[in-house]
Parts: C-alpha cells; structure tokens; sequence
C-alpha cells in the first residue's frame, strides 16, 4: 500500500511547464547529460548526475516562490 502525504494548497507544486517546455533548459540539460557519457565510472557519473539534478530542484522552488509572489502582488494590486 502506498501512503501519499496530504500537501497543503502552499505545498502543491504548480505546472512546471515553464521550465520542463523551455527549449534552452532542455538543451543545457541535454549538453550537461552529453557531457556526463564521458565520465567512465559509473557512480561517479551517477553522483555528478543526482547533484546536478539536487541543485536544479532548488533552483526549481527558488523560481516557483518568486512566481507566487509577484502572483499575489499581482492579485493584491487588483
């Protein structure tokens, strides 16, 4: 049985189709995975990997954050 945490509405993680449909993220993810091929062992490449892939979900909840906020002074404006 899997157990889901319930997420509060500040919780809930919004569309992240900004980031995942953007053509020059894509493209550096794609030139930084093209890179990590060279490195020939194998759990080095996969801890170069997983930290790279740690900072990209920090970078990810700083933006959304930010894009919420202005959001709400956005709404708090109108």
């Amino acid at each position: 049985m899997i157990f889901r945490k319930k997420h509060t509405e500040e919780e809930i993680p919004m569309s992240r189709d900004w980031k995942e449909k953007n053509k020059r993220y894509l493209n550096q993810i794609q030139k930084f995975l093209d890179a990590t091929d060279s490195i020939e062992r194998e759990e080095i490449k996969n801890n170069v990997i997983a930290q790279m892939l740690r900072c990209d979900q920090i970078l990810t909840e700083l933006a959304e954050r930010e894009i919420k906020k202005y959001k709400e002074q956005d709404t708090e404006k109108r």
